[in-house]
């Protein structure tokens, strides 16, 4: 199976020409699950994130924008908005479906943004995730303080896996927490036909599990929006003083 680094932006740009498109994703244990491309283009209806859509003010972050579903809705809004993703070919669809400012950027270099920038920062789209361990978590919040101004919120979305009656889920979870991890730490790989993508870590939590990994950061879960499931948005604002 050949390698390939993008194979996500790979697959957003086959959407954008037509060609319908799609992706495995591959768990660490083996487990798989299909994800349709076309579900990366549109807002949808999950109330969770139409709710935090309408909390977005100011100048506007979002992180791993993806094919820039959530960024272009706020910018059609009237809002500044600058979409960040480690996917140059992620970001080349971003700026043909007309986000204005689409920027190849990982999560890990939020340090080359300007200081006080930000009043609202997205990660929805299960995008918490990209914060990897709760370790690296609160790194990457104290860096989001850097940039973000007072007052600032991170609407982040994310999957409290506790619910699930999936044995192989359920078997995951315990190997997680004999490793000492979070239940929902977990080691993902995208394939999409020959094509396979590097391994990577990813986080899940649940709300209570959201607070911890907030704590000392300088940032607080104020409230949490649901979605059907077990899908939520939580509501994070900036605590202004770290413990």
């Amino acid at each position: 199976m050949k390698k390939d680094a993008d194979i996500f932006g790979r697959v957003l740009l086959r959407e954008l020409e037509g060609r319908y498109s799609g992706h495995l994703i591959e768990r660490s244990d083996g487990f798989v699950d299909w994800m349709s491309a076309a579900e990366y283009f549109k807002v949808g209806n999950d109330k969770g994130i139409l709710r935090a859509l309408a909390l977005a003010r100011g100048r506007v972050l979002d992180i791993g924008c993806g094919a820039g579903r959530h960024a272009l809705a706020l910018q059609r809004r009237g809002l500044q908005v600058t979409g960040i993703d480690n996917s140059p070919l992620a970001i080349r669809v971003c700026r043909e479906r007309g986000l204005k400012d689409a920027r190849v950027l990982g999560i890990d270099d939020l340090g080359r943004l300007p200081a006080a920038s930000f009043n609202t920062v997205l990660m929805l789209g299960n995008n918490f995730g990209l914060f990897r361990s709760p370790a690296v978590a609160r790194r990457l919040l104290r860096a989001m303080l850097r940039i973000t101004r007072p007052g600032a919120r991170i609407l982040a979305q994310s999957l409290d896996v506790h619910g699930t009656r999936n044995p192989e889920h359920l078997a995951y979870q315990r190997r997680n927490r004999a490793r000492g991890r979070l239940p929902g730490q977990i080691r993902l790989r995208i394939r999409s036909g020959a094509r396979v993508g590097p391994w990577f870590d990813y986080l899940m939590v649940s709300p209570g599990e959201m607070r911890s990994v907030l704590r000392g950061t300088g940032w607080r879960l104020d409230r949490v929006l649901p979605s059907d499931g077990p899908i939520y948005v939580g509501v994070i604002s900036r605590a202004e003083r770290v413990r």
